[in-house]
């Protein structure tokens, strides 16, 4: 992928805590120096064991991230959805990416380049905040994904991919059954078993590319089962 001129993104940014609270001088020069990449469903986005160009906010679309399949299947890690920013700690330790990135339907991201991120870092407390908080939710994510690869259920782990810890912003999730499954690390025909349980039991709906939480305290029991 190759990055391409910015389309004006100032409404993502505009929605960034951190962003608002910086000079207007500031959030200008953030402006022209961002930049986007774009993929096709099923393209990678970022490769692995590249240095980072920066740190990442998802645009449009939903990416995954997971390891590289040197033989077999790759290893998927967790999904990034639209609004959501990830690569934080690779821009930190300015290192080689780990994982790589991999577009679930057409995307598109934005990247605040390196220079950028490390002037905010030193200059700015909310950006920092931001920071924090991102590492904090990209830890406890991992953490519950390695969990519930090791000794989940697939009903738990499709109820832990449909939780708040993966979707706080909305209850109403725009995802087709193909990517859950692929977000969940399971085949569709497993996927769609499962859904169409929980969707017997309230606790979803199902709807053309669209899954709908009806009751999450139902989920959470599935979770804790």
């Amino acid at each position: 992928m190759f990055p391409t001129t910015l389309s004006p993104a100032r409404n993502f940014l505009q929605a960034q805590t951190w962003f608002k609270a910086l000079p207007l001088e500031q959030q200008d020069t953030i402006e022209t120096e961002v930049f986007t990449l774009t993929a096709e469903r099923g393209q990678t986005l970022l490769q692995a064991n590249e240095r980072t160009q920066g740190w990442y906010g998802v645009l449009r679309g939903l990416v995954i991230i997971s390891a590289p399949a040197h033989v077999g299947r790759r290893s998927d890690f967790l999904g990034v959805a639209a609004g959501e920013w990830f690569g934080e700690g690779s821009a930190l330790k300015d290192e080689v990416r780990r994982y790589q990135v991999v577009a679930l339907r057409d995307s598109e991201l934005l990247c605040l380049p390196l220079a950028n991120f490390r002037h905010l870092q030193a200059t700015s407390l909310a950006f920092n905040q931001c920071l924090v908080s991102g590492l904090n939710l990209r830890l406890s994510q991992s953490m519950a994904m390695i969990e519930a690869g090791r000794t989940r259920s697939p009903e738990q782990r499709i109820a832990l991919s449909l939780s708040r810890l993966f979707w706080s912003r909305t209850r109403q999730l725009d995802l087709t059954q193909d990517e859950l499954a692929s977000l969940a690390g399971m085949s569709r025909q497993t996927a769609n078993r499962v859904l169409n349980v929980m969707q017997e039991q309230g606790v979803i709906s199902l709807s053309m590319n669209r899954i709908k939480i009806l009751d999450d305290t139902a989920l959470t029991r599935l979770l804790d089962a």
